[in-house]
């Protein structure tokens, strides 16, 4: 298995050592950005312990820019701390985590963030997260206030980052509460799926603009695709359609198209690519994630194709 993220200090692919485990590998799982107290590895014990968590908590460091975690105007009644809440800050970097959580831990976390009653469960499309292999999680799955009380809080007309002010210094700020957060985001209802990230998709083979395949692809394509150079190697399997394998290797040309509905177009093409393949998150030159289908059987003595697929 190559999920193309290693766990440390065994070296070993993420999705090997999950399965070894007997968990849900990366593709089943969906990003969701971890702030405040949720970034603590101390929390993850807490939701195990109170709220019942199960598996493995996959949580990645990362950086966040034109985003900011900042104190809210309310207090949480059982015991009367004051919360963090996320806002836009334009020009403004800091380091906060993503989770890739498996639906089971999502609905754990929906119940620690009261979800529809404290905050909401959003895609946020302000600023840009990075993790630290260099892939872009744009899109990411966040809480964010849903009432006034998780409204950023304002002192002297500003919001207060956590960052500048600890817990026990927030008594002063009083509850004058924000009209807005400033993000951009779009409201998730009813249980996302982790089909619906990401929208990209790299092709290479069949499926590529033109190739015999294309027919089943063009219908749930949108915008225009662009060629990309995905790193790997691309073999030709003899039987009409090519075997990519991630990682060393000359280098794999194909296009990364945009999905309409990409909760509706990948289970048709799972189908489609069959047993030997298998569907991934990979991350493109310049850092953007896409799925793709990688070769899961041996490729042995298959010819290496340079130049890329062009039956």
């Amino acid at each position: 298995m190559e999920s193309g993220w290693r766990v440390e200090p065994e070296n070993v692919d993420l999705d090997q050592w999950l399965a070894d485990r007997g968990e849900p590998p990366l593709s089943a799982r969906m990003p969701v950005l971890g702030y405040g107290s949720n970034a603590n590895p101390s929390k993850v014990t807490w939701l195990r312990d109170e709220l019942g968590l199960a598996g493995p908590a996959v949580v990645l460091r990362a950086k966040c820019e034109g985003i900011a975690a900042v104190w809210a105007a309310g207090r949480r009644k059982r015991d009367g701390q004051r919360p963090a809440t996320l806002a836009a800050l334009p020009g403004h970097t800091e380091e906060h985590a993503v989770w890739f959580a498996t639906p089971e831990q999502l609905r754990v976390l929906d119940r620690c963030e009261g979800r529809g009653l404290r905050y909401r469960l959003v895609r946020v499309h302000t600023g840009r997260i990075t993790l630290q292999n260099g892939a872009v999680v744009d899109s990411v799955l966040a809480y964010t206030g849903s009432s006034r009380a998780r409204m950023p809080v304002l002192f002297n007309g500003r919001m207060v980052l956590c960052s500048s002010l600890d817990q026990a210094r927030t008594r002063h700020l009083g509850d004058r509460a924000a009209s807005t957060d400033g993000l951009e985001v779009t409201e998730v209802h009813g249980d996302p799926s982790a089909d619906d990230w990401p929208e990209l998709l790299f092709v290479y083979g069949t499926l590529k603009p033109g190739a015999s395949a294309w027919h089943l692809m063009e219908p749930h394509v949108t915008g225009s695709f662009e060629e990309v150079r995905l790193p790997g190697t691309l073999h030709d399997t003899g039987l009409g359609y090519p075997a990519l394998r991630p990682g060393r290797g000359p280098g794999v040309p194909g296009f990364v198209l945009r999905l309409r509905s990409p909760e509706d177009a990948l289970p048709l093409l799972d189908e489609y690519e069959g047993a030997d393949y298998r569907r991934v998150r990979v991350v493109l030159p310049g850092g953007r994630v896409a799925w793709t289908y990688l070769w899961t059987s041996p490729v042995g003595d298959m010819p290496v194709l340079p130049d890329g697929w062009v039956h």
